[in-house]
């Protein structure tokens, strides 16, 4: 039988993901009241089509931001993967060779901030703000601020519309990302490792860890994930932009900090970054079902998640320490 301490210490080591998971009800019960549209199948499988790349991006965030780290860089990366997604494709390229080129483009992002962040000590702020300049500048000249259109026939599409079992393509890969982060996380030396550097990087760097090759790691997993969401992106919408992505960044960094994942690192959540992404998701589908001006939609959006982490840091996250 379950005691009362036993209860007492799970809520206190899950505050946070109850906050939120009550936050993401009361939002879900407020629009359901409010747009009688909000609850019906085609509106719930719309919403989880279009979360998908911030589920995604935001996993990998996850483990990011736990280091003690912060990847401001991944909306351009989704960028410069969606323009170049349909520059590839226009010159005839086959598409299963497009989605390898893609991810390598991540790759290759995820490794060159990653090694000035690691190996050369540089701020990870500093690196991937002038990540995200540099590499959104890239797809700016590569596109020239065009829009590229992609063949609505190509295989690559049923990434971005497709169905399997009557569930959107872009969802099954998020859930397929989300349990893999869940895992690696909360099961491997890996996820412990990224846990050690956030919370007491020099102790774990005596155990013997390499701290600079665990951080590298992240850097890259958030460049792939980036990437599939850049793919996803190119395939729902058919075209592939350089303005794609604007302020995906500070999105999914939200999602992540709601969540419940320590800003200043050494404590991540899966499941709590998951219902943040979707409580965001939620809030922005909502207010566009009730007919709310997206200039409105945006400063709405800003101040509940505003108002939301500073009640998950301030009581939550406070009574969790002083335990």
């Amino acid at each position: 039988m379950i005691s009362k301490i036993d209860l007492k210490e799970y809520f206190f080591e899950n505050a946070s993901v109850i906050s939120i998971f009550t936050f993401f009800v009361l939002m879900t019960a407020f629009f359901s009241l409010s747009a009688d549209s909000f609850l019906t199948q085609r509106n719930i499988l719309n919403l989880l089509r279009q979360s998908a790349p911030i589920l995604i991006a935001a996993t990998a965030m996850t483990f990011v931001i736990t280091t003690g780290g912060i990847d401001l860089s991944v909306g351009s990366i989704l960028a410069i993967v969606n323009a170049t997604c349909a520059i590839l494709l226009k010159y005839q390229f086959d598409w299963v060779l497009v989605i390898f080129i893609l991810i390598f483009i991540g790759i290759i992002c995820g490794l060159v901030q990653g090694y000035f962040i690691a190996f050369e000590g540089m701020p990870a702020f500093i690196v991937t703000l002038a990540g995200m300049s540099a590499i959104r500048g890239i797809a700016l000249l590569m596109t020239e601020g065009f829009t590229i259109p992609i063949d609505k026939n190509l295989g690559i599409i049923f990434l971005g519309r497709g169905w399997l079992l009557g569930i959107p393509v872009p969802a099954i890969i998020a859930v397929v990302v989300i349990i893999f982060g869940y895992v690696l996380l909360n099961n491997t030396k890996y996820g412990q490792y990224v846990t050690g550097i956030g919370s007491n990087n020099e102790a774990v760097r005596r155990s013997g860890v390499n701290i600079k090759l665990y951080t590298l790691i992240t850097y890259v997993f958030c460049g792939i994930s980036a990437s599939i969401g850049g793919i996803i992106i190119a395939a729902r919408l058919g075209s592939g932009s350089s303005n794609a992505g604007v302020m995906f960044e500070l999105e999914v960094i939200a999602a992540v900090v709601l969540g419940g994942t320590n800003l200043f690192g050494g404590r991540g959540t899966i499941m709590g970054t998951v219902l943040g992404a979707l409580t965001i998701a939620v809030i922005g589908n909502g207010l566009i079902l009730l007919h709310v001006s997206p200039f409105y939609t945006q400063i709405v959006t800003g101040f509940i998640i505003l108002i939301a982490i500073w009640l998950n840091m301030r009581y939550f996250q406070k009574n969790t320490k002083t335990k």
